[in-house]
């Protein structure tokens, strides 16, 4: 695979955006998981497939569409994080609810634009689980530009964000504008997931956000701790991905998700063998 890589430029690509989406999912997975959002990732997912099928169906009633579905699908996103923003608004009591009505609207009008591309192809498959080579230059540079972008944020606004997931009471008072905040957050997060879905795939791309930062949870001692173990998995699991979906011809997405479940078994082994150490020490 390294002399391949040298090699084949769409390897290069799928290498590089690996290594990206590897990065910025569990880093503001973090935060989704600890504000307790998950499911954010899976309606902005279903709308981001929305935004694909609409884009594949332009492509083929108008016949060689300038927009690729990667960018449709990206705006949709974007369009979606808003409406959940707006929707919050609406049901203040019950903001929740906001998380459902998105996801619903965003399998409905999925349904439609496949029906109305004449069902599925494979470019809708390589969307929905991932592909080795579907990741052109074009799509690497907007992906990088995403990961710049997501990561400088994060940075800057690392003391709101932080602020905001364990105690947005406080942080409200200590003068944070929690709903500017919340937006970034919210449009950050549409841009992760329409980023990672050229390589982990549309219905697997909620995975990559909660599942290392839920094997990190385990074993890490503080939140910056957390961000860094998630990572570390987050990067191990698309590795796996890739490689096997290079040498076994197969989309990378499973892989990603079956390596990142064995690291959560793994991680929740290793805490249950220490606590029972510690109890038998303590008997001793």
């Amino acid at each position: 695979m390294i002399s391949s890589f040298f090699q084949y430029e769409f390897l290069q690509n799928a290498f590089i955006t690996a290594v990206l989406v590897g990065f910025i999912a569990p880093l503001l997975g973090t935060f989704v998981v600890v504000r307790r959002l998950s499911l954010i990732a899976d309606a902005l997912s279903h709308v981001t497939l929305s935004g694909i099928a609409f884009g594949l169906m332009l492509d083929k009633k108008l016949g060689g569409f300038v927009i690729s579905p990667f960018y449709t699908g990206m705006g949709f996103s974007v369009l979606g994080s808003i409406f959940i923003e707006q929707l919050r608004g609406v049901y203040k009591s019950y903001q929740e609810l906001a998380i459902p009505i998105i996801l619903s609207g965003g399998v409905g009008l999925s349904v439609i634009f496949i029906s109305l591309a004449d069902g599925f192809n494979t470019d809708l498959f390589s969307y929905l689980f991932g592909s080795v080579s579907a990741v052109s230059r074009q799509d690497l540079w907007m992906i990088l530009v995403v990961s710049l972008v997501v990561t400088v944020l994060v940075i800057v606004f690392y003391k709101e964000l932080f602020m905001l997931s364990f105690d947005e009471e406080h942080a409200v008072t200590s003068g944070i504008h929690a709903k500017r905040i919340h937006f970034l957050f919210i449009v950050l997060t549409a841009l992760v997931i329409a980023a990672s879905i050229r390589i982990v795939g549309v219905l697997l791309v909620s995975a990559l956000m909660t599942l290392p930062v839920a094997a990190s949870i385990r074993i890490a001692k503080g939140f910056k701790q957390t961000i860094l173990y998630s990572i570390i998995f987050g990067e191990f699991s698309v590795m796996t991905g890739i490689i096997t979906g290079y040498y076994f011809e197969i989309p990378p997405g499973g892989t990603i998700v079956v390596t990142a479940i064995i690291i959560l078994l793994i991680t929740l082994a290793f805490k249950k063998i220490k606590h029972l150490s510690r109890l038998q020490k303590v008997t001793t």
